[in-house]
């Protein structure tokens, strides 16, 4: 399944977005569904890939750049040449592993906070590539983490709403100056 937009995987000097950061409104807005896959589409994907390598990501969520449209770009080896990234439009879990496992997690809208979140281990997800065709998807791992991540910012969820251990997460948020009263727990 390899992508049609083709991006250099390298830091840009001026990534062609702005990523916003937690305490700016337009992250918590849930984002609209796409209605059709068209070349501005095509171009907001290859911004938004650009963007994400620039800023050392995995993962960005297009209401991290202030676009709300259920579109998420993903690439698990981002230093890999040969692995092309994953475009998920209006992608929609349809199942959730009833194993569960804790990681850390990181978000490119709160530099610097990595906190341990749990998470279904495994998923599937049904979403349109850049060219608007069907896909649907097993994942695992790094991969079934990334897209749950960035697919909770399609609801305006962030990592940091999802962490249970409240003295890190206070600590962490503190110490890189973000306002622990951002924070919206997800019950």
């Amino acid at each position: 399944m390899a992508s049609v937009v083709a991006v250099e995987k390298k830091k840009l000097e001026e990534p062609p977005l702005e990523i916003h950061y937690l305490g700016d409104r337009v992250l918590r807005q849930p984002a609209k569904r796409i209605a059709k896959v068209d070349d501005s589409i095509r171009q907001l994907v290859k911004q938004m890939l650009q963007t994400m390598y620039s800023a050392d990501g995995i993962g960005l969520a297009a209401p991290q750049v202030a676009v709300n449209k259920q579109l998420i770009v993903i690439d698990c080896e981002p230093n890999n040449p040969d692995t092309s990234p994953l475009v998920l439009i209006n992608p929609k879990i349809t199942k959730y592993s009833d194993d569960l496992s804790k990681c850390e997690e990181g978000c490119l809208s709160i530099p610097g906070v990595y906190l341990e979140v749990t998470r279904p281990e495994a998923i599937e997800v049904s979403f349109k590539d850049e060219n608007g065709r069907p896909h649907k998807l097993k994942a695992t791992g790094l991969l079934s983490r990334a897209i749950q991540h960035e697919m909770d910012h399609l609801s305006g969820v962030m990592f940091v709403d999802r962490v249970e251990n409240n003295i890190a997460l206070t600590e962490e948020l503190k110490k890189k100056g973000f306002a622990v009263n951002t924070v919206r727990p997800v019950k």
